[in-house]
């Protein structure tokens, strides 16, 4: 699995899935949340097979640049949240709306949908949507026991847990919706090997340097991962 961070919440997510009738390896490519921060870049990826959307704030969805992507991608699948589906019915666009607890098996990709509500940016604030989404990678072939895989979670706008091994953590670090200290304590709830930061698009300059810290004494790698950057997941 290879992980490009496009700016912000943007990535690029490419991964192989296993042909149980073929007995082949296929490749696949993921774009999730394309939102404001990146839209010059997402607009220009090639080969798209599945997006994801969390939920509908501005930079984490761009209705306008998703139109545009669907120009050159049409067989492109769209996963994402109730709030985004609503928007997307309106424009005419085809998706399919993922809740907590949900898992499709899209173009041979195994996603699971967790959490219902974005982190709550003020007591006097109605409650949103959001929701987080697993990635499953096949690493090789079935066992009695299940897949050997690797698991990719992003949570979008939320600090939602969940009671799988995850490999690698897609790490929100700033906004006004959070602090560093409860990013930090989410991912030592999570206990990934490897986490990255997201939600950066407005960070300081220093706020990579207390999760590495902190996450480094307690075993779990933290990835400065900026805008263009990549880590290959193995």
């Amino acid at each position: 699995m290879k992980i490009h961070k496009l700016a912000h919440c943007c990535l690029v997510i490419d991964l192989k899935v296993f042909d149980d009738k073929s007995g082949l390896w296929n490749s696949r490519r993921i774009l999730l949340d394309p939102g404001f921060y990146s839209v010059e870049k997402h607009i220009k990826v090639n080969k798209i097979d599945i997006v994801l959307i969390t939920h509908d704030h501005t930079d984490h969805f761009h209705v306008e640049s998703l139109k545009e992507l669907l120009k050159n991608h049409p067989n492109v699948e769209i996963i994402t949240n109730d709030t985004v589906g609503a928007i997307l019915a309106k424009e005419g666009i085809e998706h399919h709306v993922m809740e907590h607890g949900n898992i499709i098996d899209m173009k041979g990709v195994h996603i699971e949908a967790y959490g219902k509500n974005h982190a709550i940016l003020h007591s006097s604030m109605p409650l949103m949507s959001n929701v987080g989404f697993l990635i499953e990678e096949q690493i090789g072939e079935k066992t009695k026991s299940g897949n050997v895989s690797r698991k990719f979670f992003f949570p979008g706008d939320a600090f939602t847990l969940i009671d799988k091994e995850i490999g690698i953590l897609a790490l929100p670090v700033a906004g006004p919706w959070m602090k560093i200290s409860e990013a930090i304590d989410y991912a030592l709830k999570i206990k990934p090997k490897k986490a990255f930061p997201v939600h950066d698009a407005i960070r300081i300059p220093t706020v990579h340097n207390l999760p590495e810290k902190i996450l480094g004494i307690n075993g779990i790698e933290f990835i400065k991962l900026e805008e263009g950057g990549e880590i290959l997941f193995t």
